[in-house]
């Protein structure tokens, strides 16, 4: 990367450490990749870190190293370890390896801090190279600052230092405004690092003590309360994570509200990050919307739905207790309630697919009604079709899976059985309930019916008597 007088050198490298064991959260998973929502609380700091465009990105991991390359992703992460904890002075000594040809501003985030925004960064880190600072860091003003190292100002409002909770004074536990953990460091005073002494307390080496010792030395070092508590939040507990849960899906909501999305109970819904909605849509409560989710404009989700992975396009309802996974919904259908819908499926626009119906890995035409209780499986079924109540398309013959197809304007009749392969062709009707297993022609009726027989009188000629608590049939003559 060139800079603005043309000479090759590398502007900006992000340092994530990720090396703490996490034991306060009482889990055999190390603590980064406990996840917010669906992705690792590292993955979020990595995301963020990736969208402000870093030359490289270092994360310092632990002994869980192995595990933890495996669960990030990101284009060109490197990885260092740090075997021992040693503390967050040490971490970042051990990132340095992989950074000697480093020229430029090294800015240091944490892996249990998940909320931080790449908009908050951008602007630190503006603010640092504004006023060519040394070394910059966030603070922000904390209800409970029990957790956090202070921010020692002088009468100016210049840092000091930043002390912490073990080592701070009873006044000094007083100061409201802490240190968030994120740096901004110029690669010329690195070697700053080797002047940190070890804390006899915890046997550690704190980074916090770079920021004295760049002051002794003149430099200029600057802290900039511009985090807010939620999103500079570190998390070290279960409570804390849930915490952090609550905190991030508070902000989706809160964003999705500011552009037009109305919520009935907005403390109620579970939306993954990377889920979109369109203005006019309305959500009712218990609603959880995952993965890669896409909403259209207008449409109506009620209570208890489940939409995982799926495009759901302009003006669909979707009715209380619908799962759908991995799926297409076109404009204007209707599905639900108690439908589920899984991977594979594409409902067509204005089709109906009704209560208790299930569809799989199936194509369902535009204006095509399925009201209640089928099951369409592995079937292609095309425009203004019919699916009377009861229908199953019989795909699995106990080794392969076959394709049902039904074409265009077919009306088949309830409590019908299509045996895949099978072909209902253009017009056709099919008889209720008939076992399909031949080509229905199109424009023709097919029924597959063991013939009525009524026997007459049959009633009378038999009654039911209770002997001994079980049920014996005598005849009209006794017999």
């Amino acid at each position: 990367m060139k800079n603005e007088a043309g000479s090759n050198v590398l502007k900006l490298a992000v340092v994530i450490l990720a090396a703490g064991r996490g034991e306060r959260m009482n889990s055999s998973m190390p603590k980064v990749l406990h996840k917010i929502f669906d992705k690792p609380m590292l993955q979020h700091v990595v995301d963020s870190a990736l969208k402000i465009k870093p030359s490289r990105i270092v994360v310092v991991a632990g002994r869980n190293l192995k595990e933890i390359k495996n669960s990030v992703r990101g284009k060109g992460i490197l990885f260092a370890v740090q075997k021992e904890p040693k503390g967050t002075g040490d971490a970042l000594s051990k990132a340095r390896a992989l950074l000697k040809d480093f020229k430029g501003t090294m800015l240091v985030l944490n892996g249990d801090a998940p909320l931080i925004t790449a908009e908050t960064l951008s602007r630190f880190l503006r603010l640092h190279r504004k006023e060519r600072n040394k070394i910059s860091l966030i603070s922000f003003m904390a209800s409970n600052p029990a957790a956090y190292g202070r921010v020692l100002r002088d009468n100016s409002g210049g840092i000091l230092s930043v002390i912490e909770e073990k080592d701070a004074t009873d006044a000094q536990k007083n100061i409201k405004e802490v240190n968030s953990g994120v740096y901004a460091i110029e690669s010329d005073v690195l070697n700053l690092l080797k002047e940190i002494q070890l804390n006899r307390l915890k046997g550690e080496y704190y980074l916090t003590d770079i920021v004295r010792t760049a002051k002794n030395k003149g430099y200029n070092v600057k802290a900039y309360c511009i985090g807010s508590e939620d999103e500079m939040m570190g998390v070290n507990t279960m409570p804390e994570l849930l915490k952090a849960q609550q905190a991030y899906r508070k902000g989706l909501i809160n964003n999705l509200i500011n552009e037009g999305i109305i919520f009935l109970d907005p403390d109620s819904i579970f939306i993954s990050p990377g889920v979109i909605i369109r203005k006019g849509t309305t959500i009712y409560p218990d609603v959880y919307l995952e993965g890669k989710t896409r909403l259209g404009r207008g449409c109506t989700i009620y209570p208890n739905v489940h939409i995982i992975d799926s495009v759901i396009s302009d003006g669909v309802v979707i009715k209380d207790s619908t799962v759908i996974e991995g799926s297409i919904i076109r404009a204007k259908a209707v599905v639900g309630p108690f439908a589920h819908i899984r991977p594979g499926s594409d409902i067509g626009s204005g089709a109906k697919i009704g209560n208790f119906v299930e569809v799989k890995k199936s194509i369902i035409g535009d204006m095509t009604k399925a009201s209640h209780l089928s099951y369409l499986g592995d079937a292609s079924v095309g425009k203004n079709v019919n699916i009377g109540a009861g229908t199953i398309t019989c795909n699995y013959d106990g080794k392969e899976k076959h394709r049902t197809t039904i074409e265009d304007n077919v009306f088949i009749g309830s409590d019908t059985q299509l045996v895949a392969p099978v072909r209902v062709g253009k017009g056709a009707y099919v008889g209720a309930g008939s076992t399909i297993t031949k080509p229905v022609p199109p424009m023709s009726l097919a029924v597959s019916r063991a013939e009525q027989r009524n026997v007459e009188g049959w009633t009378a000629k038999k009654k039911l008597t209770v002997k001994s608590g079980k049920l014996k049939v005598k005849s009209a003559k006794g017999k």
